[in-house]
């Protein structure tokens, strides 16, 4: 378009933008959260118990105790992140605070004892503890670093997941580089899957990490497929112990969008000596989980494949607004230009909770305030970056899950408006 046509664009879109703020519109796509219908595939959990307490070894869930989680649960577990019950620990609802919990116990207790404190080794060599951080990522797991005062080092990501040219030169040359966190299956929030090539080096850094390097592996998404050939993922687990790097390696799951999200079951797998450094900590902060609830939810989900036939309960809700939201973007912004340079690109994922959306550079907070001006709320801009600081500001991620098919249409026709007019009116201003 040449200049008097972008002006009659932008006066035709800000026309536009005026109807819809008149709507005074109330749409939410910030957060992946399950929708009421995906949480009332699991409420039969309520009353599975009929008051029998009993664990398969006898045990009586409702008394204190089981810090490594229920028999049946760690089985379970064990089959899910693709180990053996001897190396997982199941805990209460939040992976998250297990993460939070690995750590803090390793940034001050160590990992083998106090001598191996991450922040008794920083303040001998006169630094920081820093984490590598694949970005865009999880805006939580960097708010873990932050809150810790744990410097957070970007590394870019690509189609195979991140670059780990760039990660095995950063962790030779720098020893105070602790962990790294990943979501290595439709990864938050490109939906990346790590190739098996990246996974077998992962798998490796604990040979040139300095000492008690961790790898954080938040494999949120490992059974959220929204396709009938889902992609695999490479069993780090498995590689490492080949590798002899277990210790440097947490596997992290849970049942948050699987059966209710405010109360489902978390697990780990690590070396069990990691287990053990992890538990001889948490059992300072409580008696034991909640092992009522750990039952609950194997006398329903029973085994990985009762877990596979409710996951595709899952899609059959999911698909349908990945499709709706893909849809809206198809139709208002493919092919569309502005000097040049198309209007924006968007990811297609095969699983897990979000689609990523790339404006052109240097839009993405005008994108956001415009469209919460008009009743549609996104995650903040920047949020998949530490820090908050996007260097291109031009990531934003979307997250349809919770709205029904209407709203996510209807909130979608706002973006797609916001992005067009944001794009024109700066091309103009230029």
């Amino acid at each position: 378009m040449n200049q008097q046509q972008l002006q009659a664009r932008a006066q035709e879109l800000r026309q536009q933008y005026e109807s819809v703020f008149a709507q005074k519109l109330n749409l939410d796509l910030t957060r992946g959260k399950p929708c009421s219908e995906q949480l009332a595939l699991s409420d039969a959990l309520d009353g599975i118990l009929g008051n029998d307490y009993r664990c398969e070894d006898g045990t009586d869930s409702r008394n204190y105790g089981g810090i490594m989680g229920i028999p049946e649960a760690r089985r379970f577990a064990a089959a899910y992140l693709g180990t053996t019950p001897e190396r997982t620990m199941v805990g209460g609802n939040s992976s998250l605070q297990f993460m939070y919990q690995i750590v803090t116990s390793a940034l001050y207790h160590g990992v083998r004892g106090a001598a191996s404190a991450w922040s008794r080794e920083a303040a001998a060599a006169g630094g920081k503890v820093r984490f590598l951080c694949p970005s865009p990522g999880y805006d939580r797991h960097f708010a873990i670093c932050e809150a810790l005062d744990i410097e957070m080092i970007p590394v870019a990501m690509n189609d195979e997941g991140p670059d780990m040219d760039q990660i095995e030169a950063l962790v030779k040359a720098d020893p105070l580089i602790k962990g790294i966190w990943c979501v290595p299956k439709y990864a938050n929030p490109d939906g990346v899957v790590y190739s098996a090539a990246v996974v077998s080096r992962m798998a490796a850094l604990g040979k040139i990490a300095g000492a008690h390097f961790r790898i954080l592996w938040d494999n949120a998404y490992a059974e959220h497929h929204l396709v009938d050939n889902p992609p695999e993922l490479a069993n780090i687990l498995a590689l490492s112990e080949a590798a002899g790097t277990l210790d440097n390696v947490y596997v992290i799951g849970s049942t948050s969008k699987i059966t209710h999200a405010g109360a489902g079951i978390s697990f780990i797998a690590s070396s069990e000596a990691n287990l053990k450094s992890l538990a001889d900590q948490l059992i300072i902060a409580t008696i034991g989980p909640d092992k009522v609830n750990q039952l609950r939810h194997m006398r329903f989900l029973k085994d990985m494949p009762t877990l596979r036939e409710l996951m595709q309960q899952h899609r059959a809700i999911l698909q349908p607004k990945f499709e709706a939201l893909l849809r809206e973007l198809e139709a208002g912004l493919s092919g569309k230009q502005v000097n040049g340079a198309a209007l924006g690109e968007w990811t297609v994922p095969q699983g897990g909770y979000f689609v990523l959306f790339n404006t052109q550079p240097g839009l993405a907070d005008t994108v956001v305030k415009l469209t919460a001006a008009a009743g549609v709320k996104l995650t903040p801009a920047g949020s998949t970056w530490p820090y908050r600081k996007d260097p291109a500001n031009n990531n934003i991620r979307l997250a349809p899950s919770f709205p029904s098919l209407p709203e996510i249409s209807a909130a979608m026709k706002v973006f797609v408006l916001c992005v067009e007019l944001a794009s024109i009116e700066r091309a103009l201003a230029q």
